[in-house]
């Protein structure tokens, strides 16, 4: 296949420190045991996230990008290398950090306040019921759900019920939010309206986000940076893509920017040319 050259946008293959660093990978490895032996999934891995950043991370499927935040989440621990979180080894899951799956995950049988306010219950069991139950309100209104809050996820869109985990995730304020493809699942028209959403709560929270995308178009609306990695096995982190678009960014006024499909083709070339699958 013939490798189409387009304009290189800004990249690094290391971020630049607003406020220092907050999340760290220091030479990562993560290698699982097989019958057939040692596996490879992600080697000599480095990166740093700032505090407040919104960062995408895409890749093709088997690449690691799951593997890579699970070790921010605390549900997996690198074989090599460490990942920290302001300073601190990351060994184990805890409440400054939050995930937000495809699947949603959300209890069936508890309503979408109880669904939250089960998550501010164990996060913060001192505070009194007045108090916990209008964390789980503001919540729920910040994501435009304080009308359908009696109703249970079978009764609720899946528009709606990603809203009801990002409620969740967000009531118990964690420092980062992991966001594993949140929206790949939607429709089109409920993704671009989430999306929005997404940005304005991040706006007003300033957590810090971590997010897995297989859309460069997303990636380029919602991120900082786009981090962009090599093919699996033993895959890394082949560029960093810093995202030059001011905040807080109108979609329209972004796609008429040429930049913007310099900076698309750039992500288009890295992936289906530079690092694309072999399918034989």
């Amino acid at each position: 296949m013939q490798t189409q050259q387009y304009p290189k946008p800004r990249t690094s293959r290391k971020s630049k420190a607003k406020s220092g660093p907050f999340v760290v990978f220091e030479n990562v490895s993560k290698v699982y045991k097989t019958p057939k032996g040692p596996f490879t999934v992600l080697q000599n891995v480095n990166l740093t996230v700032n505090q407040g950043e919104f960062i995408c991370v895409i890749g093709h499927s088997g690449c690691g990008k799951s593997t890579l935040l699970n070790m921010v989440s605390g549900f997996s621990q690198p074989t090599g290398g460490r990942v920290q979180l302001e300073g601190v080894d990351i060994t184990k899951p805890g409440p400054d950090r939050m995930v937000v799956f495809q699947n949603y995950a959300l209890l069936p049988w508890l309503t979408a306040f109880e669904n939250v306010y089960l998550a501010v219950e164990s996060v913060y069991p001192n505070k009194s019921e007045a108090e916990k139950r209008d964390i789980v309100w503001k919540h729920l209104a910040m994501v435009g759900l304080s009308e359908a809050a009696e109703k249970k996820p079978p009764q609720i869109s899946g528009g709606m019920k990603q809203r009801v985990s990002i409620a969740r995730a967000l009531s118990i304020k964690p420092k980062v939010l992991i966001l594993d493809e949140p929206f790949g699942a939607l429709d089109a028209i409920t993704k671009e309206e989430l999306q929005e959403e997404l940005l304005k709560i991040w706006n007003d929270s300033r957590s810090t986000v971590l997010m897995i995308t297989h859309d460069i178009d997303e990636a380029l609306f919602l991120a900082d940076k786009l981090i962009m990695m090599t093919n699996g096995p033993a895959a890394t982190i082949g560029e960093v893509m810093e995202i030059p678009f001011p905040r807080p960014r109108d979609r329209a006024l972004i796609m008429e920017d040429p930049e913007y499909y310099k900076l698309r083709n750039y992500a288009l070339d890295f992936l289906y040319n530079r690092f694309a699958h072999d399918d034989e």
